[in-house]
């Protein structure tokens, strides 16, 4: 009787949009809120009323597969069974078929929509505890529809990940579903007490203090109500699916708290202090990476020159003695003005020499700043990232850890990031709010290649 007494409560479920939705509402949005969910709860044990009675005069059996139990006709176990809206629409419309279809095309709505909440409830939430450092700070960002993108995109993955992990069966989807809803009603209940205990510390006046005891009383008998439903739920659904919940719970609060402190941390270890003062490096050090002689390593040198460094020179790693020769061959040939080093590798390895060589510069003159120049491709195909700028990346993720080191990428436009110039930018967000600018229209045959 409890079991199904926590499976009927799940009518209730669904009500609890329209906390969410207030601020949605037009003035005054309490009222007209307050009004709706009058309207909801009405219309909800409305169809739950009837369909019951429905359900009862028509004889509709079904079974729960998770309890075991086997549902028997002429003998024979029925492997699959409708549900009770279908049974019922089935039964009162006997002599009607497109009566049938009709409670099933519309149950089918309503579900979609239902599933819709979510949707409209989560994004909004999420930015909220984004804004308050408890989720990373992207689910606080609108997109260009002026949407939380980011959060709907993480619920999309999360709902299918559930869906494929429970086979879409809505008998076990359903235990984690009841627990969350009724934890949600019981602490804000619980939290409407608080905010009426904290009021009356301080109200003086008679009448606002007899509403506001008024609306605790209420808000304390809906959490005795949300409370004990809450704990029949837990008992009687905890070994049918509720601890996936009651364990999510706890991973995602201990996962809040530890994003909050990380937030927390880095906040203090980045406030400037009361004497920190603007000193700059005695001398920066520019070093260019090159591999050969082409148009990205001649642009690299040619703007690591106009930052006027205190001293330039290009480094390259001798993997192959004779294309190493070579590199100096064609480094005369062109008479650049810059010294070439040329790195010692036994192991044939590139990363760490050049590392190697980078922080003994930087060890030499610690109040120094070493500046490392890195050309790389711009692509516009995706597939075209996996052929180029791997040995630019793993260069740059070991230089960021290295204090006193800068790391800068020289850009270099490939024919194949042409194609992308056309293409319109998608505007910022609350960009359709402010009225186009106004820009020159390119020629036909566009900049030079490689600007």
């Amino acid at each position: 009787m409890l079991r199904a007494f926590a499976s009927g409560c799940t009518a209730l479920t669904g009500i609890e949009a329209i906390s969410n939705g207030v601020p949605a509402f037009k003035k005054p949005k309490s009222r007209n809120a307050a009004t709706t969910l009058l309207m909801m709860g009405v219309i909800a044990l409305g169809m739950f009323g009837t369909t019951t009675v429905l359900a009862l005069y028509t004889n509709v059996k079904i079974t729960d597969p998770s309890t075991g139990a086997q549902l028997m006709h002429d003998g024979r176990p029925v492997t699959e069974q409708d549900t009770v809206i279908a049974q019922v629409a089935h039964a009162v419309f006997s002599n009607l078929p497109v009566g049938e279809y009709y409670v099933t095309t519309l149950t089918l709505v309503i579900l979609v929509l239902a599933a819709n909440t979510a949707f409209n409830g989560f994004p909004v939430l999420g930015s909220i505890l984004a804004r308050d450092g408890f989720l990373p700070r992207q689910l606080h960002t609108r997109g260009d529809r002026l949407a939380f993108s980011n959060g709907i995109i993480l619920l999309a993955l999360f709902a299918a990940l559930l869906v494929l992990g429970f086979r879409a069966d809505s008998t076990r989807l359903i235990q984690l579903y009841i627990v969350g809803v009724f934890v949600s009603f019981t602490v804000s209940q619980l939290g409407m007490i608080r905010h009426w205990n904290r009021h009356l510390r301080t109200e003086t006046d008679t009448a606002k203090r007899r509403r506001m005891i008024r609306s605790r009383a209420i808000n304390g008998f809906g959490f005795c109500m949300t409370g004990t439903v809450l704990v029949v739920v837990i008992l009687t659904k905890f070994t049918h699916g509720a601890w996936i919940t009651l364990v999510a719970m706890a991973v995602l609060y201990a996962l809040m708290s530890a994003i909050r402190r990380h937030y927390d941390r880095v906040r203090e270890e980045l406030k400037p202090s009361e004497d920190e003062d603007m000193v700059l490096p005695s001398r920066n050090h520019a070093i260019v990476l090159i591999s050969k002689i082409h148009k990205p390593a001649l642009r690299a040198l040619a703007y690591a020159k106009a930052t006027h460094p205190s001293s330039l020179e290009a480094i390259t790693v001798g993997v192959d003695p004779e294309e190493a020769e070579e590199l100096e061959r064609q480094w005369d040939e062109y008479d650049i003005q810059v010294p070439l080093k040329i790195l010692d590798s036994p192991y044939r390895e590139v990363t760490r020499p050049v590392l190697e060589y980078v922080r003994g510069v930087r060890r030499r003159s610690p109040r120094d700043v070493v500046t490392v120049f890195i050309p790389e491709y711009v692509v516009g195909r995706w597939w075209e990232h996996l052929l180029h700028n791997q040995s630019a990346l793993r260069l740059k993720a070991r230089l960021l850890f290295t204090p006193g080191i800068m790391v800068t990428s020289v850009a270099w436009q490939l024919e194949s990031a042409e194609r992308l110039r056309g293409r319109p930018e998608r505007p910022a967000p609350g960009s359709v709010r402010r009225p186009p600018t106004t820009e020159p229209t390119p020629t036909a045959g566009g900049p030079p290649k490689g600007s």
